[in-house]
């Protein structure tokens, strides 16, 4: 089929300790360490790495796709026995495999889609990320006029989300309800872009922008900022979980931020690394499911986390889970928010 059913999706994966290798060394290529969750993201890589005796090497692109061709063989060149591939351009990461291929290096393409079936695909599900976030925006506003802010235009996620948002907004803008005023990608998901495309769709509808669905935090944050220089406080939508947006969330100024816990994400890698690493073929990696639902149609090995969104009401998952304090996320909290009682 075109589009695989997925089988399962995990919300922990696990390996035994005696299926992993040890000794490795894993090189991670990210493709702009900028974002704040990457931090959490390679913590947690790093610790999973260490805890079963290998090594963690990395390179940061900066936002270049030609500088991460260079960081893919340099990290080749300092002997990696595996690679985990954070692409900043799905096009332009194809050399990188072919290299890799050619030393027998397998690689794991880390929450953005490589669609090569050389490499294995680890995400949590974008499109049900795209869908919690539009099902959360319009239970706030179920009509009016909406923006849609996306993400890179090189980077699969932003196509994938706005697949998911489709599937719960479609209908109303057939009908009429919900109109879409202003749709941008955003450059290297950078929030100041973000915060440029909302002004520019703000000035071009007079303000008379209902609810915005962005495509996470950071733009978010960007988002939010063009609305409050404007006296606006609308439904806003977003995901990773970023401390910043956890506080908006309690604040009452971001509506949900979708948190993909990095912590399972960046462990299942590195377990999934070494694996492959020690020989385990990528059907044979614990919970792999057969995947074809990209631009291509490209048949992959993938494992999709599941994710959850958190709003004013369940805010304790996060705090309880510790992925941000009580004081972090309660600072200047608006009245009814429980867990910050």
């Amino acid at each position: 089929m075109r589009k695989a059913i997925m089988a399962a999706v995990l919300a922990t994966v696990g390996f035994s300790s005696a299926a992993l290798a040890e000794g490795l060394t894993v090189g991670v290529s990210w493709s702009n360490f900028q974002e704040e969750r990457w931090k959490t993201d390679e913590a947690a890589i790093k610790a999973a790495l260490e805890a079963a005796g290998n090594t963690y090497v990395s390179a940061d692109a900066q936002g270049s796709p030609a500088k991460q061709l260079t960081d893919v063989e340099a990290l080749i060149a300092q002997g990696v026995n595996a690679l985990i591939i954070l692409a900043m351009d799905k096009d332009a990461i194809g050399p990188a495999i072919d290299k890799a291929a050619a030393e027998g290096i397998p690689v794991v393409g880390y929450d953005r889609l490589i669609e090569d079936n050389r490499a294995f695909y680890l995400t949590f599900d974008n499109k049900g990320v795209g869908r919690i976030i539009a099902e959360h925006v319009t239970a706030a506003k179920p009509d009016g006029n909406y923006a849609i802010i996306k993400g890179d235009p090189g980077d699969p996620n932003a196509n994938f989300l706005r697949e998911g948002m489709e599937e719960v907004i479609g209908a109303a803008v057939a009908a009429g309800t919900i109109k879409i005023v202003g749709e941008s990608y955003t450059d290297g998901w950078k929030p100041e872009n973000a915060q440029a495309n909302m002004e520019q769709i703000l000035t071009a509808n007079n303000n008379a922008v209902d609810a915005v669905l962005a495509q996470n935090d950071g733009m978010a944050g960007g988002v939010i900022a063009a609305l409050q220089a404007q006296g606006l406080n609308i439904p806003v939508g977003g995901q990773d979980g970023d401390l910043a947006a956890l506080n908006r969330v309690a604040r009452g100024t971001q509506t949900v931020s979708v948190w993909k816990d990095s912590r399972q994400l960046g462990k299942a890698a590195a377990e999934i690394a070494a694996a492959l690493a020690g020989g385990a073929a990528m059907d044979a990696v614990e919970g792999a499911v057969k995947w074809s639902g990209g631009e291509k149609g490209v048949e992959m090995n993938a494992i999709f986390l599941s994710p959850t969104p958190i709003t004013k009401d369940n805010l304790n998952i996060v705090i309880e889970a510790g992925h941000i304090s009580k004081e972090q996320a309660c600072e200047g909290a608006m009245e009814g928010v429980a867990a910050c009682q």
